[in-house]
C-alpha cells in the first residue's frame, strides 16, 4: 500500500497522537461489546513498547457539539485500562486547551491519556473547513506524530481525522496509519483490485438507494452480485414481480430496471421468501414463489434462495458481504443471514477470501460466533462502502505516502 504506516517511522520516545474508533455500544453506562477497543490494541501497544507517550482521540455517539455525560468516554478509559493492565487517564470535558496541554506535558513514557469525546467540541464536525482546522491545530499541539487507526470514520473529513494530521505535518511531524487501518485497506483493496475469482458480492439491508452506486461500481468487477434484504423487493418490483406489502423505494423502481438490464445475469435475487402479515406480531409464512401475496410483506429469503446463494458462495474465490438477508434481529427471520454467514465460513475454510464490510453484517457474524472463520471483518460499515465505491477518503489521503 502507498500510505505510510506506524511500522515505517521511528516513534521511539515520541508523544503520539492517535485517532481510534472507540464508538462502542453502551447499555446503562456499561460497554456491551469491546471489539473496537481490542482491535486498536496492536497499534496502542506498539507506541507503549517504543517508550512513547500516547494521547488517544475518539468520538462516541452523537452529542452534537455539547458535553453530555451519557456520551462520556469514561467507560472506555476504564475498559482500556483493564485490557492494558495500567491506568488510562481520561481528559477533561473541554477536550483541548491549556488544561489538556498541561496534562500531556506531565506525561511520562508509557503513559496513556484518552481525550474526552471529540464530538463534545462543535468544531469536530463543522462544515466550515477553517473552523474545523482550528480544532485540528489544537489537537496537533498534543503530539509529535499522528496515527490514524480509526477506519470506521475514514470517510468523514473531520478535525480529529483530517485537521489533526494536517496540523502535525505543518510542524514537521509524521502522519501515518495504524495497523488496523493498514489491514482494512489491504483486504478491501485486495478484494476489489486483485480478487481471487470467482468474485462474489453479497449486498443486503433496507435501502437500495444507499447501495446503488456500489452496485454500479462493482458490476464490471464481480462475477456475481447476490442481493437480499429489503432492498431486493425494489429490484423484484422493477421486474414486474409482486412484492405485497414489502418495503419498496418507489423512486428507485425505474432506475433498477436500467441497472438490471445492464447487469445481465450477474445479479441473483431471491426466488422465494419468508413473509408475515404483521411486522410486530405476525407469524412467519414461507412463500415458495418469487411473487408475494398482497397481504404479506417479505422479511427474509426463503429455503430455495438459501440453497441457490449457498451454491454461489461455495464456488467463490473472493466474497465481499455488506448487509443482512432479512430482519435477522428477529429469530423468525434470521435463517437467511445465518445461512449466508455459514456458507461464507465454509468457503473461507476451503480457501476463499471473505471480507465482511462492517455494519449489520459484522454484527451478524459476531453474534453467530463465525467472525474468527472470516478472512477479515471490517470495523467500518460506511467507510468500507465508501472505499468499495472508489470515493475519495480524505483522512487516508492526507497521510504520508511511501
Amino acid at each position: 500500500m502507498a500510505t505510510k504506516t506506524i511500522a515505517d517511522i521511528d516513534i521511539t520516545n515520541k508523544t503520539v497522537l492517535m485517532r481510534v474508533d472507540f464508538n462502542v455500544p453502551l447499555k446503562d453506562g456499561a460497554i456491551t461489546n469491546d471489539m473496537r477497543i481490542v482491535m486498536a490494541l496492536p497499534s496502542i501497544k506498539k507506541v507503549l513498547e517504543s517508550g512513547g507517550k500516547l494521547v488517544l482521540m475518539s468520538h462516541l455517539g452523537r452529542p452534537k457539539g455539547q458535553v453530555k455525560k451519557e456520551f462520556s468516554l469514561a467507560p472506555v478509559a476504564k475498559r482500556l485500562g483493564e485490557l492494558l493492565g495500567k491506568d488510562v487517564q481520561l481528559g477533561p470535558d473541554c477536550v483541548v486547551g491549556p488544561d489538556v496541554e498541561a496534562i500531556v506535558t506531565e506525561m511520562k513514557a508509557g503513559d496513556v491519556l484518552l481525550l474526552e469525546n471529540v464530538r463534545f467540541d462543535p468544531r469536530e464536525t463543522s462544515k466550515d473547513e477553517a473552523e474545523m482546522q482550528t480544532l485540528g491545530d489544537e489537537f496537533a499541539k498534543l503530539g509529535e506524530v499522528y496515527v490514524n487507526d480509526a477506519f470506521g470514520t475514514c470517510h468523514r473529513k473531520q478535525a480529529s481525522m483530517y485537521g489533526a494530521p494536517k496540523g502535525i505535518q505543518a510542524k514537521g511531524g509524521r502522519a501515518v496509519c495504524g495497523y488496523l487501518v493498514e489491514k482494512e485497506i489491504k483486504y478491501l483493496h485486495q478484494a476489489v483490485a486483485e480478487p481471487k475469482r470467482p468474485f462474489v458480492a453479497i449486498l443486503g439491508g433496507a435501502k437500495v438507494s444507499d447501495k446503488i452506486k456500489l452496485i454500479g461500481s462493482l458490476l464490471d468487477k464481480v462475477d456475481k452480485i447476490i442481493i437480499g434484504g429489503a432492498m431486493a423487493y425494489t429490484l423484484l418490483k422493477s421486474q414486474g414481480i409482486a412484492v405485497g406489502k414489502s418495503l419498496v423505494e418507489e423512486d428507485q423502481v425505474e432506475p433498477m430496471k436500467q441497472l438490471l438490464a445492464a447487469a445481465g445475469d450477474k445479479i441473483a435475487l431471491p426466488c422465494d421468501h419468508t413473509c408475515t402479515d404483521d411486522f410486530a406480531a405476525g407469524a412467519p409464512v414461507v412463500i415458495d414463489t418469487p411473487d408475494i401475496p398482497e397481504n404479506l410483506m417479505g422479511m427474509d429469503i426463503g429455503p430455495k434462495s438459501i440453497a441457490e446463494f449457498d451454491a454461489i458462495v461455495s464456488a467463490a474465490g473472493t466474497v465481499v458481504w455488506n448487509g443482512p438477508m432479512g430482519v435477522f434481529e428477529n429469530p423468525n427471520y434470521a435463517a437467511g443471514t445465518k445461512a449466508v454467514a455459514e456458507a461464507l465460513a465454509k468457503a473461507t475454510d476451503n480457501g476463499a477470501i471473505s471480507v465482511i464490510g462492517g455494519g449489520d453484517s459484522a454484527t451478524a457474524v459476531e453474534q453467530m460466533k463465525l467472525a474468527d472463520r472470516m478472512t477479515h471483518v471490517s470495523t467500518g460499515g460506511g467507510a468500507s462502502l465508501t472505499y468499495l465505491e472508489g470515493k475519495p477518503m480524505p483522512p487516508i489521503e492526507v497521510l504520508d505516502q511511501k
